[in-house]
């Protein structure tokens, strides 16, 4: 089992350990409605060392990446980022990943903890363009910072101008005397920074936050932020059995050009596919956990995806496969619980609309 930098930190502060992906990590510190609305209200943090953090060198990389992401990698600038996929050759998802440029010859890439060494060995068994690969996971950690105030405390922590990097960008500053690369990115759906600092370096900068009164998040508080801001988890709404049309996520392929697996989800585009993705609002605060049925006129339309409780809309939500049929914002359903319906709305996957 693998140890970020931080665990004796996430000891220290009484953080409730599990394992995952192969990790310990924190699941929570406190309650998980509290560091939620930690996040939502002021600032929070969370250790995501556990993340695969890679490098990209070369004079192809660019077409590398154009070749083995299904977004427009040429539409990013210097210090531009854009969320993306890497897909199998039958439209199906490798991982969703972000990608970052330096410059033309170097990029970054992160990848989800779970999929690192598949995604690394896939990624690795394309690379016919010379570039040279650099698996930076274990000597770096990386810490978000989210929430309205994240911002402005992460500047309060730096000389350099961390304000002036747009959504979306990075930029290499010096945070809390760590050399760090931050973008300007998350998973909450709130503005704020993810932080890439060297592993030594690393307890100093979450000390430094903690000073700040930035409260620390474990994975549970994260799973929920992500469902609220309508975002997917690798494994449940994205996978190798899942492609990114059924999952609503058309919008980050390219329709002009060729990668792998873009024959197959162009057919999926033009013939329609038989499920598709939706947000499940509970009437109550029940919680729809993954894999529970939903209903519809007494019949079985799909299956919950994801579901937690809301501590901001005070009400169950989640994901859900359904029947295309099926996938009308406003439709009434029920969600199968202990053998019991209990009613809900099919609407927009974003919970949580933020401006």
């Amino acid at each position: 089992m693998k140890r970020t930098t931080l665990y004796p930190e996430h000891v220290r502060l009484g953080a409730k350990i599990v394992e995952f992906a192969g990790w310990e990590m924190p699941i929570q510190y406190t309650s998980v409605v509290a560091e939620c609305k930690s996040v939502r209200e002021r600032a929070g943090m969370f250790d995501v060392s556990h993340m695969g953090r890679l490098t990209f060198r070369g004079d192809r990389v660019l077409e590398f990446l154009e070749w083995i992401t299904a977004n427009d990698v040429s539409k990013l600038t210097n210090g531009g980022s854009q969320y993306s996929l890497l897909c199998y050759e039958n439209g199906t998802c490798v991982d969703d990943i972000i990608v970052y440029r330096i410059n033309e010859n170097l990029f970054r890439m992160v990848v989800n903890a779970a999929n690192h060494d598949k995604d690394l060995e896939w990624i690795k068994s394309h690379n016919t363009y010379g570039v040279a690969i650099e698996d930076e996971t274990m000597q770096t950690a990386m810490i978000a910072v989210q929430g309205p105030k994240a911002c402005e405390i992460t500047q309060s922590l730096s000389k350099d101008n961390v304000l002036a990097i747009e959504r979306f960008h990075s930029s290499e500053c010096n945070v809390a005397g760590a050399n760090s690369f931050i973008a300007r990115t998350g998973y909450t759906g709130e503005d704020g920074f993810e932080l890439v600092v060297p592993s030594q370096e690393s307890v100093k900068v979450w000390q430094a936050l903690l000073e700040k009164n930035v409260v620390p998040c474990g994975l549970a508080a994260r799973d929920v932020l992500r469902v609220e801001a309508g975002l997917p988890l690798y494994g449940h709404e994205l996978s190798d059995q899942i492609s990114p049309i059924e999952a609503g996520l058309g919008w980050v392929v390219s329709k002009t050009k060729k990668f792998i697996g873009s024959d197959a989800i162009e057919r999926m585009r033009k013939e329609g596919t038989r499920r598709k993705l939706v947000g499940i609002l509970m009437d109550g605060r029940m919680v729809p956990r993954e894999g529970y049925p939903v209903f519809c006129n007494g019949k079985e339309i799909g299956k919950m995806s994801s579901g937690v409780y809301s501590p901001t809309l005070e009400r169950g939500i989640g994901f859900a496969f359904v029947s295309s049929e099926y996938a009308e914002e406003g439709l009434r359903c029920e969600v199968l619980i202990r053998d019991k319906g209990f009613p809900a709305t099919v609407v927009s996957k974003r919970f949580l609309k933020k401006k």
